[in-house]
């Protein structure tokens, strides 16, 4: 277990970390402050740069931390639940779900303001959908759950091919944006960060109890865990803080599946620090990628999914090679 003093000093710097990447974000983009012009926006929202300050890039930078340690927290709790080093925040066709229910809208040519409602309402039918099909009888079953989800998320990818087919062409930027994940319009609701600060708060009090369960359902059950309330209530947290992301920002990738991996390699996998590791690392991330997909081709900007996968594909493979080398 790391030293308290480590402990204390790795989560100081995680936040200043994290508060350096939202300056940085803040003032750099197709129109750079330099930190003067910054403490004048800052001093004054109402001139030019105040408005782009306070009105874009402040809360999408808040938005990208806060859906970067959604998607990790849920990375987490999902490699626990299936015991699967692979498994990601979307592995279970709650994107799925949030993407095709966000693409109808954009079908029918809804408000911008109505799609993460949209996406949040077809989350929840994915989760619901995909509990009522795996529960069954008996004790329970991670395969059985994972492969309702995998088939759930492919009827899923059905449909949005469908809709991608169909749809009119001056929606389809918008929608091709979407599926990649992309920040451009995202705002912080602050029902999404509410959820964020309640799932954690609930992850850190089971944190003992996911310590156990990742040791195997069989050594938890036998210390006294309660383990199908237990992996059924991980998979509700998980799919909760998927959801909430998805319907911010879309399905922006590799977040959840790399940062974890990370974060246990540098703390170790007591979840009592895993957990707020992960989701300040997250959150640090999705916002220094978002900073590179606005600022690297400006004044045009890329989906911050891409940069996610640009980064996440290598940075994945120097993990899987460092495991190999460790064997």
């Amino acid at each position: 277990m790391m030293p308290t003093a480590h402990r204390r000093l790795l989560f100081l710097v995680l936040t200043l970390l994290s508060a350096a990447s939202i300056l940085i974000a803040s003032a750099a983009g197709s129109v750079t402050m330099n930190w003067s012009e910054w403490f004048a926006a800052i001093s004054n929202s109402s001139s030019e740069q105040g408005e782009l300050l306070w009105r874009l890039r402040l809360p999408r930078a808040a938005a990208a931390w806060t859906v970067g340690a959604l998607l990790s927290l849920s990375g987490c709790l999902m490699q626990v639940l299936l015991r699967n080093p692979l498994a990601d925040p979307y592995i279970l066709g709650v994107s799925g779900g949030a993407s095709f229910a966000a693409l109808f809208g954009m079908t029918l040519g809804v408000a911008a303001g109505v799609i993460p409602a949209l996406a949040w309402a077809g989350a929840m039918a994915s989760i619901l959908i995909v509990f009522s099909l795996a529960r069954g009888e008996g004790p329970w079953s991670g395969t059985r759950l994972l492969l309702t989800g995998v088939v759930t998320a492919s009827g899923w990818a059905a449909l949005i091919s469908l809709l991608l087919t169909l749809g009119p062409d001056s929606s389809l930027r918008g929608m091709l944006f979407w599926l990649i994940g992309d920040l451009s319009y995202a705002k912080l609701p602050y029902w999404a960060l509410a959820i964020l600060v309640l799932v954690f708060l609930a992850c850190l009090g089971m944190a003992r109890s996911l310590n156990v369960l990742a040791m195997g359902e069989t050594t938890a059950r036998l210390l006294g865990e309660p383990t199908r309330k237990l992996l059924w209530f991980v998979y509700l947290l998980a799919s909760i803080l998927t959801a909430t992301a998805v319907s911010i920002a879309g399905n922006i990738g590799f977040v959840g599946l790399i940062v974890p991996h990370l974060m246990r390699l540098l703390v170790g996998s007591d979840h009592r620090i895993l957990l707020p590791a992960a989701a300040m690392f997250g959150g640090l991330f999705l916002v220094f990628s978002d900073t590179l997909a606005r600022t690297i081709l400006a004044p045009r900007q890329l989906p911050v999914g891409v940069v996610t996968a640009l980064l996440g594909v290598p940075l994945f493979l120097l993990l899987l090679n460092r495991a190999r080398v460790k064997q």
